[in-house]
């Protein structure tokens, strides 16, 4: 999720070349690819799975929308908090003997807040059931993206092995974007075609399944990283990079978030409930196309002054969306929104991946993963209550305001988002950060793959 390296190096005293071209095709047939795809997708689909089927099951046992919701952010919470743990353990200790457990106790978690639901306990005890559910929430989607750099990372530091990186990271945001927007349907489909509990047990179901499959798959981990004997373990979260992106990340989130309330509130509003669906399947496809041509373009533009172009992009498209007059508005300015989707996390994956050393990398994935969590359950709670005090408009006013914030963050601190001992911009000392210069192929290739041979 990334994009194409340029080959411009000033060491060469300026020779050139084009960047290199790596095809989705090439990255499939990656030996070993399907062996870890196929298992993390069975078990990523019931990621977008759980606050639909919280939401569906509490409301139908509890008959408050309120309540729903609020066992509904608890789990996003405990998510976005605990699963950047579980990320650095996995580094530490390795993949499967995190993910094992961690599958296992998201099962019985699980379990035990449907039974609480269709029992219906008091609302105090769905919180706390609700806290484990979320917090055991396997973290696929890191460990497939530090998987592809540490199978890429052993074929040696260059521009092809960059190149395959940066294709990796887009088709996991094109899978994430497919998971996020199919999940939901799958979910709400087995609710209201056997019965709510239902859409919860398969949650489970899939999760325990495609999780311990997924962790059998041990030629294709990352090799595990020891720390030195008397070492101290630096958390991702230390790099300040780290944190600016986990911080604009959160901004992408509320969009998530806001869009989806405020959505469905304005297509209610209008009386083509239905509808929303379709302007929500608009924007979350807008965002998949981009990140799928992404993927597949040979970019000249140092990753920093790409994510800043799209995340510029973002916030102009969520400024329209309070002032749309009707659904097919709305559509088309959604659609402007969900093109910057991808593009601004392909680019925040690439980034991060280069700021931590490689014990650290699937924390460091699994922060922004989290981060885009905390920003949908926060941004949906704050749309809610705008919109219950204000209209559905008002909703809108979330996604631009989420988004507006981590575009001046970006902007203001960007230059934190230099990996160390990378790429210095032509002004140097004089003011001029690397942030503003692409970096060389050589010195891609090193961010990206070149410790990974660990």
């Amino acid at each position: 999720m990334t994009a194409r390296r340029t080959v411009d190096n000033a060491e060469d005293a300026g020779a050139t070349s084009a960047p290199a071209r790596v095809g989705y095709g090439a990255l499939l047939r990656t030996p070993g690819a399907w062996t870890f795809l196929v298992p993390a997708f069975v078990a990523r689909l019931p990621y977008a799975m759980l606050s639909m089927g919280i939401l569906l099951l509490v409301k139908d046992t509890h008959g408050s929308y309120g309540t729903a919701g609020t066992v509904t952010a608890v789990a996003a919470v405990s998510q976005a908090l605990i699963g950047p743990q579980t990320g650095r353990l996995a580094d530490r200790y390795g993949q499967a003997t995190v993910l094992v457990p961690t599958v296992l106790v998201h099962a019985l978690s699980v379990g035990v807040l449907i039974a609480l639901a269709l029992g219906h306990a008091p609302a105090w005890s769905l919180f706390l059931a609700a806290v484990p559910a979320g917090a055991s929430v396997p973290q696929i989607g890191a460990m497939v993206r530090a998987r592809w750099v540490a199978t890429f990372g052993a074929e040696g530091a260059s521009a092809t092995s960059a190149a395959k990186v940066s294709t990796a990271f887009a088709f996991e945001s094109v899978t994430d974007e497919f998971t996020f927007v199919v999940g939901p349907i799958v979910a709400a489909k087995i609710a209201t075609s056997v019965n709510p509990s239902a859409s919860l047990i398969a949650e489970a179901a899939l999760t325990l399944v495609g999780g311990l499959v997924f962790a059998t798959q041990r030629r294709t981990a990352p090799a595990r990283i020891t720390p030195r004997p008397g070492a101290r373990r630096a958390s991702a979260l230390s790099s300040p990079g780290v944190r600016l992106l986990a911080g604009v990340t959160l901004g992408v989130g509320a969009v998530f978030g806001g869009m989806q309330v405020s959505v469905n509130a304005f297509a209610d509003s209008v009386g083509q409930h239905d509808a929303s669906g379709t302007v929500y399947g608009i924007f979350a496809g807008g965002s998949m196309v981009a990140g799928v041509l992404y993927g597949v373009i040979a970019w000249r533009h140092a990753v920093q002054q790409r994510m800043i172009a799209s995340y510029a992009l973002l916030v102009l498209g969520c400024s329209t969306l309070w002032a749309m007059p009707n659904l097919v508005a709305l559509s088309v300015a959604g659609l402007v929104c969900g093109l910057a989707i991808a593009p601004t996390l392909i680019s925040g994956y690439t980034l991060v991946e280069t700021l931590v050393e490689d014990g650290a990398k699937t924390e460091a994935f699994t922060w922004l993963t989290g981060a885009i969590g905390l920003g949908l359950a926060v941004g949906s709670m704050v749309a809610g209550q705008l919109i219950d005090a204000n209209g559905p408009s008002a909703g809108f006013l979330v996604p631009v305001i989420g988004a507006g914030l981590g575009l001046v963050a970006l902007v203001a601190l960007r230059h934190l988002l230099v990996a160390p001992g990378g790429a210095v911009g032509a002004g140097g000392a004089d003011g001029a950060t690397a942030a503003d210069a692409a970096p060389s192929e050589h010195a891609a290739a090193r961010q990206l793959v070149g410790a990974a041979k660990g």
